[in-house]
């Protein structure tokens, strides 16, 4: 409602502004140019009111740095120009002089606000530059995350509320997979790209692509310019990859590692408790059957496999927690 009420002062005012501009035309001429004035103005207001409507998400850093851009473009031509007061009025060119360096002023300071505003925001009613974080700390993708696809459906559980950074190098490397004549990378490499279209379509997902090249980085392999970006932003590795891991925690960089994430959600068999399993082949002992959980934990059966193929009742005897993951030993549970 308070869109629509400003739409409509702003049309109104639209046609006030028409109305001085109509007053101040010179008399005697054509009929026609009142007209033609307050439908050019109308045309544009109206004009900038459906782009408004058709735009309605804009993201605010963006917008800010425009605004800081433009004022601090104006600012400096205003000093430059009092700064070259003597020299301006040799040529007399004022005017030309202030419209040129204004308006390239306004185009570098803009641009250089819009190229590092992932990098520092504006804080009023002080000025403050301070990195930008959304929530917590952002966390920064690799590739094998990505492909591996779990890190969009822990992120649509709503349990990570930070900024997703996706670097540019990284997702270089990901299409370059996905264009491998390979067709087993080639599959992983589309795998990928479709869950970071899956991120990007979620509106509450906040997955930024980082294009800037950073001095550190260069000459630097993708598995350090992950770590040196992290540490750039002060944010996480989220990785499966157990190398990165190890060598972001050499660089004391924070690391998410998706696999110990799973292995912490698994559940808990403790000996002596039953559960129902599908036995699905037979395993290395002489009565052995193998079957496994919803998870992929493997479970050897004892005594199970003549039971291929069958869902039955096991009793848990043992586990073992290893480096690949966890096995969990059972037998046919007769009670």
């Amino acid at each position: 409602m308070a869109l629509i009420v400003l739409r409509f002062i702003f049309l109104l005012c639209a046609g006030g502004v028409s109305a001085i501009i109509n007053t101040s035309l010179p008399s005697g001429g054509s009929e026609a140019l009142p007209w033609l004035t307050f439908v050019a103005i109308m045309g544009l207001a109206v004009g900038i009111v459906v782009l408004d409507i058709y735009v309605p998400r804009k993201r605010i850093d963006t917008i800010t740095s425009v605004y800081f851009g433009v004022l601090v473009g104006v600012l400096l031509t205003f000093i430059l120009t009092i700064a070259a007061a003597p020299l301006i009025e040799l040529t007399s060119n004022l005017r030309v002089f202030q419209l040129v360096v204004g308006l390239v002023l306004c185009y570098v300071c803009t641009s250089v606000l819009l190229q590092t505003k992932d990098d520092f925001r504006f804080l009023i009613p002080y000025v403050e530059f301070v990195r930008e974080v959304k929530g917590f700390k952002p966390l920064v993708l690799d590739t094998s995350v990505v492909i591996d696809g779990r890190i969009a459906d822990l992120v649509a559980t709503g349990v990570f509320d930070n900024q997703l950074i996706m670097p540019r190098f990284a997702l270089s490397e990901l299409q370059a997979i996905a264009d491998s004549s390979d067709k087993l990378r080639r599959t992983r490499g589309r795998r990928g790209l479709d869950v970071l279209n899956r991120l990007r379509a979620d509106e509450n997902v906040d997955l930024q692509i980082f294009d800037r090249e950073l001095p550190e980085l260069a000459g630097q392999t993708v598995d350090l310019k992950l770590v040196l970006l992290a540490k750039h932003l002060e944010g996480k590795v989220v990785t499966g990859d157990y190398n990165l891991n190890k060598v972001a925690k050499v660089q004391g960089v924070p690391v998410i590692n998706l696999n110990e994430i799973s292995n912490s959600l698994r559940p808990v068999f403790l000996p002596d408790e039953s559960f129902r399993l599908r036995i699905i082949k037979p395993g290395e002992g002489p009565e052995q059957g193998i079957g496994y959980l919803d998870d992929g934990t493997m479970v050897v059966v004892e005594g199970g496999r003549h039971k291929i193929g069958q869902e039955i009742d096991v009793r848990v005897t043992s586990t073992l927690q290893t480096n690949a993951g966890k096995m969990i030993f059972t037998k046919v549970d007769g009670r």
